[in-house]
């Protein structure tokens, strides 16, 4: 819109001052002083004047228009380039999420069982260690030196050895 107002004014500059030269309405019909040797065409040309500055000024228009331009273009491929990556990288972490969702109720499943198994096992053992200190006195004790259980453990040997040939109806000598 700016350069069109600008383009017209122009165009309305020149067509007044190609007929500045040509208006006698402020003309002196009568006398002229000699000092004029021309009709007055204006200051159109004289360092650029009114038009030259409206001719930057449009050339200003017609290059910013141009920067504005490109940078909204690049900036709108920027922005794309930076939705579809996003896209991209959010589908990926979603599956990320989901993947590890999975996985982490499966070990939590895991988790439950094995401390099940643990607490049935600890059971176990305990258990198992009430029975043995039950048993220990019984099969250590330890008032008796290793000859006196030796000497103990060979007359309990003999013993049943002589119970068997009794029942095995040997003569017993």
């Amino acid at each position: 819109e700016a350069q069109t107002a600008v383009a017209q004014a122009l165009t309305v500059l020149k067509e007044f001052y190609a007929k500045a030269g040509e208006a006698t309405a402020l003309v002196q019909k009568n006398k002229q002083p000699e000092i004029f040797d021309s009709p007055y065409k204006g200051m159109g040309a004289e360092n650029g004047g009114v038009v030259g500055m409206l001719e930057v000024i449009e050339s200003d228009f017609a290059r910013l228009e141009a920067d504005t331009s490109a940078g909204e273009s690049t900036a709108q491929k920027e922005y794309d380039n930076f939705m579809t990556d996003s896209k991209v990288d959010k589908a990926a972490k979603s599956k990320d999420v989901e993947h590890k969702g999975a996985k982490k109720q499966d070990s939590s499943q895991a988790l439950t069982t094995k401390n099940a198994d643990l607490e049935g096992t600890q059971k176990e053992l305990d258990a198992a260690l009430t029975y043995y200190d039950k048993l220990k006195p019984s099969c250590v004790d330890a008032g008796v030196s290793f000859d006196d259980r030796v000497s103990r453990r060979k007359e309990e040997v003999e013993s049943l050895q002589e119970a068997l040939r009794i029942l095995n109806g040997e003569d017993i000598a």
